[in-house]
């Protein structure tokens, strides 16, 4: 019969199949049964059978002597599994810094002989292509023209100033001359332009090949005298014109096409360098395209003012600088909007089309809304947020400090700890002090460490790759920015200048924009053709062209 068990202010229990007031309880399976359930229940085939018993006392005895072995049994194996677990766990994680130090070492020097071989090529390169091109050329042509041009006058025994040669004739020979040789320039500026051009691995520079152009041009002008000698001077005993030379129109010839070919070598090395990862001419000396004051006012104690930038997607640009408030402006410099902050803006960016901002006083990450008011999107404890950057997979990679501990980790949107990169291995830290961090395109996080004035990358993973520079250097590492195939550009305010480098942490060319750039601090592309550039201490903003 089943009894009405209720409680004041409380509903009836009830059968968990047809919802009427519950009469028993079955232990090994967790449900209530009303009176006619219970049959149908035991009908239903367990693994452990069925304990059905009162539904008032089914808190009074313990687990039946059947169920607890099964419990036993179970916890039994689970310890014994988890204690398996937990060795092969151990293992697993011992190999692993062993494999993650070999790596490190093996990748240290695979990138020292790498850089050694470019290093030597590009040197050898360079060497052989001033030395071919500019003296063998020069020095060849005017030593074969002044010895055919002796050899006629030792050998004519005074003749030559009894003699006339038409100058119309002699210009066309000369004229088809320096053609000639336009010609081949013009070839080897298409196969061997090495002058900071393309990289070492992709110019085949071939002693062979140029042997075979000076010979081919040798031939030519041995060509071209013997025309000169059977046509003027066809048996130099019996000369059958008179040929008068004049020595000031010789004097200017040989001027003439020295000055050509000093023009043409001139013009190879003023060439623009090919970028090496894109095949696009990136100027030799950037340009400012536009410069924009921030109006920030100046720190009191260090004459700073500006420390932070981030792009928009229709190409305005937010600043944080020394005054506790954010400002947009467009890439003319129109201010379009000013946001007032609890902190100071040293690190923001963009997340979502929002802007976001690290707040070094409350330890927390805040986003910019669109009625300009300030929101904490999630907290950081006790670590000090510091440089913050948009994760190509949506989250958040954030540089944190806490005493002499730095770390960078992933976040979701709402704060939660997806992944934490502190050690290189055995417990090895990367970071002194995390400061600015950027997102290459290939994965790799890429953060600035204000102890250690360098920059240091590691892949998605959190594994390390590279570290730049690899030496004791002048170097001071500030802000960093990546584009779109894959560039890592580094603003250094002491040295005054950008450091270029490829993907990989190689070296590819220092960036300062003509009239120079003063302590550049927070840099942002904008495509890949410009960059905007912010001055430490003037507040200055200024666009820079790169490409051609």
């Amino acid at each position: 019969m089943a009894s009405n068990l209720t409680t004041q202010g409380q509903e009836a229990v009830q059968c968990k199949s047809c919802r009427k007031p519950v009469s028993f309880f079955c232990r090994h399976c967790g449900i209530n049964l009303c009176d006619p359930c219970v049959l149908l229940h035991l009908r239903v085939k367990s693994r452990f059978g069925h304990d059905v018993v009162d539904y008032a006392s089914k808190d009074d005895d313990e687990c039946s002597s059947f169920f607890k072995t099964i419990c036993e049994y179970k916890s039994q194996n689970l310890s014994e599994l988890s204690v398996k677990v937990e060795d092969v766990l151990k293992i697993i994680a011992k190999e692993n810094g062993q494999l993650q130090s070999f790596r490190h070492k093996l990748e240290t020097s695979l990138d020292q002989l790498q850089k050694c071989f470019r290093r030597e090529v590009e040197e050898k390169n360079k060497g052989l292509m001033k030395r071919f091109l500019k003296n063998k050329y020069i020095s060849f042509f005017l030593f074969t023209l002044i010895y055919y041009f002796l050899f006629i006058s030792q050998n004519s025994k005074g003749w030559i100033s009894t003699c006339k040669i038409d100058e119309n004739d002699m210009q066309n020979y000369f004229g088809k001359i320096e053609k000639m040789l336009e010609s081949k320039l013009s070839k080897l500026e298409k196969i061997f332009i090495a002058d900071q051009g393309f990289p070492p691995a992709e110019i085949k520079f071939d002693e062979k090949d140029m042997h075979n152009y000076f010979g081919n041009i040798e031939k030519m002008l041995e060509s071209k005298f013997s025309v000169i000698e059977k046509r003027f001077i066809p048996d130099l005993g019996s000369p059958t014109a008179e040929i008068k030379i004049n020595e000031n129109d010789m004097h200017d010839y040989f001027e003439n096409i020295e000055k050509m070919l000093e023009t043409k070598f001139s013009s190879l090395e003023k060439r623009l360098v090919i970028d090496p990862d894109s095949g696009r001419k990136v100027l030799e000396v950037p340009s400012v395209s536009s410069v924009i004051d921030t109006g920030f006012v100046i720190d009191e104690k260090f004459d700073l003012r500006l420390y932070d930038m981030a792009v928009t997607d229709d190409q305005k640009v937010w600043m944080g600088g020394q005054d506790k408030e954010l400002k947009l402006f467009d890439l003319k410099g129109h201010l379009h909007r000013r946001v007032t902050i609890t902190w100071y803006g040293y690190h923001i960016c963009m997340y979502n089309k929002q802007l976001l901002y690290s707040d070094w006083y409350h330890k927390s990450v805040k986003k910019i809304s669109d009625n300009d008011t300030e929101l904490t999107m999630f907290t950081t404890g006790e670590w000090v947020p510091y440089g913050i950057t948009e994760s190509a997979f949506g989250d958040l990679l954030v540089c944190l400090r806490k005493d002499d501990q730095s770390k960078v980790v992933r976040y979701s949107s709402t704060g939660t700890v997806l992944q934490e990169i502190q050690y290189v291995s055995q417990n090895k830290p990367l970071y002194q002090a995390a400061w600015y961090i950027a997102e290459n395109v290939n994965g790799d996080i890429i953060v600035t460490d204000f102890a250690k004035h360098n920059i240091i990358a590691v892949n998605i993973l959190g594994i390390f790759r590279y570290i730049y520079p690899r030496r004791n250097s002048d170097m001071y590492a500030g802000s960093v920015a990546t584009d779109s195939v894959g560039h890592v550009y580094v603003t250094d305010d002491i040295q005054n200048r950008i450091d270029m480098l490829d993907r990989d942490g190689g070296f590819l060319r220092y960036i300062i924009p003509k009239g120079g750039i003063e302590a550049p601090r927070p840099v942002c592309m904008i495509g890949d053709s410009e960059m905007i550039l912010g001055e430490l201490y003037t507040g200055l903003a200024k666009r820079i062209k790169l490409l051609e």
